[in-house]
């Protein structure tokens, strides 16, 4: 462990960008967090709009729905026009479409609004996973990206407390929050540097990555698109349904929900740590942890009879949750030359975004087909655990032809 902590401080090289890069990578995770607690005093203060109850949660997954639409082509316009250009742009944008609700009050308006910062969002998150890939070799991005799995709890936390108290100021004060865009902006502009393109042919040389002058690879983002969608679709199993999961256990109140979910939720640390003591290990490795961790506690979850025993699944299933986007986005990296990994990161957003809109609507048909959440939830951890017995089966095979090579 201590060797593992020591690669890691020698290796955080580049820093003021890492910085700016790990806590850009949380702007579009804002318009997720910051909006759940709004919902009830926007649905209030709409009230004489009749379709406001299903128009502001509407309004709460539209940049979701703009990402997934729109990040590979993100990723084309990365990979023809460069890193730091666009990311300047939809910076700035996500700082204006964020906050334009301070100034709107019509919510088709804002939902127009929302749209154009899923735009922006869509952009960010492409650019910002690709300058890991472009800024450092394999070892420098675990490190980074472990480094984001830390903070990442942290930050949501802060941005929830700051939301609570700016919601009860004023209907709209949660987009207050999205001003925050505008001195990421200027951090952006002082450190982050467009990445030469011969950077990224010696770190495909080093890691037996792809030739830079190499064809589109087609193979790679099915690979990514198929891989991203099954494990992000689990991923959200819980964060969506978790409310209604312990329901059928005895837990209907919402303050007693909070408080027996707040431990095991710390547990996301865990994972990144576990993350990072596992990278080295290969990333069907990673993969197929963090499968059979989800699987296991959303299975776990499914069985459980009481409160407490779900709150113990739920720890493994968090634990997983802390290795899901670290893991994926490390593998996916690895997958690309300079030239194509704006392309595929862009592929890797769109396939992560869509899992998140369309996750309800499997667990819905689970839950339909099942006859309880729990049923979805077991149905869904079975599933991880199928994969997760893949994912070690061919780690098994490669390993195999390795020694035989």
């Amino acid at each position: 462990m201590m060797n593992k902590l020591s690669a890691f401080s020698q290796n955080l090289t580049l820093r003021p960008q890492g910085l700016t890069i790990v806590i850009a990578a949380f702007l579009p995770i804002i318009a997720i967090v910051a909006m759940g607690p709004a919902v009830p005093t926007m649905i209030q203060h709409f009230a004489n709009d009749p379709e406001a109850r299903a128009k502001v949660p509407a309004m709460i997954g539209a940049p979701g729905l703009a990402m997934a639409v729109l990040a590979p082509f993100a990723g084309l316009l990365v990979d023809r026009f460069g890193r730091r250009p666009l990311l300047l742009l939809c910076t700035a944008f996500y700082g204006v479409f964020g906050a334009a609700p301070l100034v709107l009050d019509n919510l088709d308006h804002i939902y127009v609004s929302r749209l154009l910062l899923g735009v922006s969002e869509a952009g960010i998150l492409t650019i910002v996973n690709t300058l890991i890939g472009d800024y450092w070799d394999d070892q420098g991005r675990k490190n980074w990206l472990f480094l984001q799995g830390l903070l990442g709890p942290f930050l949501a936390g802060i941005v929830a407390l700051i939301v609570g108290y700016a919601t009860k100021l004023q209907w709209n004060g949660v987009f207050y929050v999205y001003l925050v865009a505008f001195p990421i902006w200027a951090a952006m502009l002082v450190w982050l540097y467009e990445p030469a393109r011969r950077i990224g042919a010696e770190f495909a040389s080093a890691n037996g990555e792809q030739s830079i002058s190499s064809p589109v690879p087609w193979l790679a983002l099915v690979q990514i698109a198929a891989v991203t969608l099954l494990a992000s679709l689990l991923y959200y199993v819980f964060i969506i349904n978790g409310a209604l999961v312990f329901a059928e256990v005895g837990i209907n109140d919402s303050e007693d929900y909070a408080k027996i979910i707040f431990v095991p939720q710390l547990f996301i640390l865990a994972g990144a740590f576990l993350f990072r003591l596992l990278a080295d290990r290969g990333h069907r490795v990673l993969i197929g942890t963090f499968l059979l961790l989800l699987g296991g506690g959303l299975a776990g979850m499914g069985l459980a009879t009481s409160a407490s025993a779900m709150a113990l699944a739920l720890i493994v299933q968090q634990t997983a949750a802390g290795m899901t986007v670290p893991s994926l986005i490390s593998w996916a990296q690895t997958k690309f030359s300079y030239t194509h990994r704006g392309l595929g990161m862009g592929v890797w957003t769109a396939a992560f975004f869509l899992a998140q809109s369309q996750s309800p609507r499997l667990v819905h048909a689970l839950d339909v087909q099942t006859g309880s959440m729990q049923g979805a939830f077991l149905t869904a951890g079975s599933i991880g655990l199928g994969a997760a017995a893949i994912a070690f089966v061919l780690h098994i095979i490669s390993q195999g032809r390795g020694r035989t090579a």
